[in-house]
């Protein structure tokens, strides 16, 4: 019997603002869809990782972080064309939403203003002082994270993560993406199940398994006009997976990817397909922190569970 894991990428404005042209849609669904996210993750009582971006979090700011070592530019859009945009640079509300939620979510860390651990430009200084302030903010709310999630999946200075004291993160998909996983899935029938592993550093590699997102425009919607959401056929092929074999599937996506009521049907039939499979069998549904957790007690490594505390989230209740 396998698990299955659901990971999501809460950015808000910060997944966007380093890039030139800005995909405008998805922008302005990043609050929508946190919020869809919530709600229909309560509705099947699935619990998921949520990785936010650590700014999310402030209250309130210039716009300047003169102590933080990022590169010339790096802040350029939240001082300028975002200035105004308070709704797309910072979510109290909705982290509040998150930690009150009567599902037992994990909260995890996606950087502080979404730096690209992976790039050449950036250097130990500023993987550090990312991942230092968001400590530093998740502290001031009671809470701690010990699952990290690279922005855009460039992992990278993993020597950090474990110098402060991160015990997780979602590693590459093993998998190809999109079309390609449609065809390896349902006509080579490759396995979408990972094996998550304690890397060199110590820390818990759990892999990606799928993209809900990787299948749209009008591929997708040629496919559904003549079979099905090929995402929701590949979602239930994994979960199916799990219930038979060993292994985890593990599903990822940002809030910002529901742009539509389409793109919530998507995910209300993949979590009401995961419910069902589950009443009827033993799989289970695990966070990132309990992958880890399970991980490390295999391995006769001793470890503590990464969700929230309880004393952290008793006092949003």
């Amino acid at each position: 019997m396998g698990s299955v894991v659901l990971s999501l990428d809460a950015e808000l404005g910060w997944g966007f603002h380093d890039l030139e042209r800005l995909p405008i849609e998805r922008v302005e669904s990043g609050r929508r869809g946190w919020t869809v996210m919530l709600e229909l993750l309560e509705e099947f009582d699935v619990p998921a990782t949520w990785a936010v971006v650590g700014h999310l979090m402030l209250e309130s700011c210039d716009g300047t972080h003169a102590q933080h070592p990022a590169p010339d530019g790096w802040f350029e859009r939240e001082r300028g064309e975002w200035q105004d945009r308070k709704d797309l640079r910072f979510g109290c509300d909705l982290v509040t939403a998150l930690l009150e939620s009567d599902v037992d979510h994990e909260f995890a860390s996606h950087t502080f203003s979404h730096v690209l651990f992976g790039h050449p430009e950036t250097d130990r200084e500023l993987a550090a002082a990312e991942l230092e302030r968001s400590i530093e903010i998740a502290t001031e709310w009671g809470c701690s994270f010990e699952s990290f999630i690279y922005p855009r999946n460039a992992v990278g200075h993993r020597d950090v993560l474990a110098e402060y004291g991160v015990s997780a993160y979602r590693g590459w998909t093993p998998n190809r993406e999109g079309a390609r996983a449609v065809f390896d899935s349902m006509v080579r029938d490759q396995s979408l199940l990972v094996d998550p592993y304690i890397d060199d550093y110590g820390l818990v590699n759990v892999p990606a398994s799928l993209f809900l997102f990787g299948f749209e425009g009008t591929a997708r919607t040629l496919a559904e006009s003549i079979w099905t959401d090929p995402m929701v056929a590949l979602a239930r092929r994994g979960i199916d997976e799990a219930v038979t074999h060993d292994g985890t599937f593990h599903m990822w996506l940002h809030p910002n990817n529901l742009t539509t009521e389409r793109d919530d049907k998507r995910m209300r039939a993949i979590l009401s397909y995961l419910e069902r499979r589950r009443s009827e069998s033993d799989l289970v549904v695990e966070t990132m922190a309990d992958v880890t957790r399970r991980v490390r007690q295999s391995r006769g490594v001793d470890g503590v569970s990464t969700r929230l505390n309880t004393e952290a989230k008793a006092s949003w209740n």
